[in-house]
């Protein structure tokens, strides 16, 4: 199969999740939800690909949840080039991803986080992952997250939940704060072992993930909660803009390659706070 195919593949299937996800979502949310469209390019003075941001703020179940899109290429510049697999002879590249964040109305109800992505340069891989980040302790949140992930993982090979599992906790952490960002999930990057078993996984996770939001989601949307809490989660949430302003790699990757700010930015909880 060559690459024009499997990039249509790539970047048709990350379009149809968009829908499927923000269909999802709408179910969720019922009364008068409606998502704010934008459609952008990486370059308005030549071809360079773009994408499609869509954003729910202020909803009954979502403070905000953004559902990203996109499909990027170019050529790197001389600073992050060789921070990146496979240019040591060329210095193009072509990615297409999507990228979800949650942030809950209610405390009880954990931000979730999902990405898959394929990266092309002199070759190609797949990377992404969950992570879920809780304010309270809950000991389903985990059983959900973990039952449905190990189940995925298995799939591939017995060994993958382990390590990707690993990778994830290893990942999703703030070292100046010395504290995970929370309860983890699985990430995993520079995937090239199969392209059509590596493919399949990341559609797999990708049903996945919309099975694991709306158990996550169905269980605690009603629970009662109070501004202590509230504020205990607007807390964690200073924590997550730490963690993506300073460490996450798509955040770095986009920002370094001329992505769309309010796109990449789209992460960030419409209200935090520190002490």
């Amino acid at each position: 199969m060559n690459i024009k195919i499997k990039k249509k593949l790539v970047k048709n299937w990350f379009i149809s999740l968009q829908e499927i996800i923000c269909s999802e979502i709408i179910k969720i949310e019922k009364k008068n939800a409606k998502f704010k469209t934008k459609e952008w390019k990486r370059n308005d003075s030549k071809d360079e690909g773009g994408g499609k941001s869509r954003v729910l703020e202020n909803g009954d179940i979502f403070d905000k949840v953004g559902v990203n899109f996109s499909e990027v290429y170019g050529k790197f510049s001389k600073e992050f080039k060789n921070k990146i697999p496979g240019t040591e002879k060329v210095n193009k590249f072509w990615a297409s991803g999507i990228s979800i964040v949650m942030h809950m109305k209610n405390p009880h109800v954990p931000a979730i986080h999902f990405n898959t992505r394929y990266i092309y340069t002199d070759h190609g891989w797949f990377g992404g992952g969950i992570d879920v980040t809780p304010c309270f302790n809950d000991k389903n949140v985990k059983k959900i997250l973990f039952k449905e992930l190990k189940k995925v993982c298995d799939r591939q090979n017995k060994n993958t939940f382990k390590k990707y599992k690993k990778w994830c906790d290893e990942y999703f952490y703030l070292p100046h704060r010395k504290e995970a960002r929370g309860i983890g999930g699985i990430f995993f990057d520079y995937k090239k072992d199969n392209w059509k078993k590596d493919f399949s996984f990341v559609r797999e996770l990708g049903v996945s993930f919309i099975k694991i939001f709306n158990k996550i989601i169905s269980a605690r949307k009603n629970k009662k909660w109070n501004k202590s809490q509230k504020n205990i989660q607007f807390l964690k949430r200073g924590r997550y803009v730490e963690f993506n302003l300073l460490y996450d790699r798509g955040t770095k990757f986009g920002l370094q390659t001329g992505g769309n700010v309010e796109a990449i930015l789209m992460s960030l909880p419409p209200t935090a706070k520190w002490k």
